[in-house]
């Protein structure tokens, strides 16, 4: 295996990241709810992550101004543009994958 440093893993990560945002930003097709049913994870999720991370390192985020981070717009636009109503099926799988407490 190839030995990296700090520097060169946080550069391979961000690298990483910035691809997977550019990935979901060019498939709208792909809903959230089906990320969630499939993955357990949706934009929302890296939204919140992201501000989560600026928080952590003491930069104040808005949930606004991350999740447009992450969609390339504002989130309600995104929403009127791209979001489609969940199915009847997709609401019963996001249940049934749900953790139970």
């Amino acid at each position: 295996m190839t030995t990296q440093n700090d520097k060169q893993q946080i550069e391979f990560e961000a690298a990483a990241f910035r691809r997977l945002i550019q990935h979901l930003r060019e498939r709208h097709d792909v809903q959230n709810i089906d990320m969630m049913n499939l993955a357990g994870f949706c934009r929302n999720c890296l939204s919140n992550w992201y501000r989560e991370a600026a928080e952590d390192a003491g930069v104040p985020l808005s949930k606004d101004e991350s999740r447009e981070i992450v969609y390339g717009m504002p989130y309600e636009d995104w929403k009127a543009k791209y979001q489609a109503e969940a199915s009847d099926a997709q609401k019963t799988a996001f249940e049934q994958s749900r953790p139970k407490e």
